[in-house]
């Protein structure tokens, strides 16, 4: 993987990340200012949609890097992260899969299950992603 393609990885990841942590901190922690309103807080519409419009670019560079990170990480002889990069490829699928879902769903009921899909696997994801990119540091310490 080059230093291109890692970095947009991680710009992805930060900005689709953050948005969705600062999203659900406002749609789920915060009250409404006005009682009458379906947003708690004003900038809650753009933090959402800021999350939908970046979150092509995580799909894009995941599949930017598959092949030659992924992929050859998978194959190679070399077991240094390989079960976080594992736990990442795993996870991704239902991640991405239950957050378009959520755009479609009409059913409440499939709604609230693929908001909780997305909660979860979207955890699983950025702690995950941030344990690769520290074993990644503490392996070229040690060397």
């Amino acid at each position: 993987m080059s230093r291109l393609e890692a970095w947009f990885l991680h710009l992805a990841t930060a900005l689709v990340g953050l948005t969705g942590l600062v999203y659900a901190w406002m749609l789920y922690l915060l009250e409404p200012v006005d009682p009458f309103s379906v947003a708690h807080h004003p900038l809650q519409p753009f933090t959402q949609h800021g999350h939908v419009v970046a979150a092509p670019f995580l799909i894009f560079a995941l599949g930017l890097v598959w092949r030659r990170h992924v992929w050859a990480g998978w194959r190679s002889r070399n077991p240094d992260r390989r079960r976080s990069g594992l736990a990442l490829a795993l996870t991704f699928g239902p991640m991405a899969l239950s957050g378009y879902l959520l755009q479609t769903a009409v059913d409440e009921t499939w709604k609230k299950i693929w908001v909780v899909v997305h909660v979860a696997t979207s955890l699983f994801w950025l702690a995950g992603y941030l344990g690769h990119q520290v074993l990644r540091w503490r392996i070229g310490r040690a060397r």
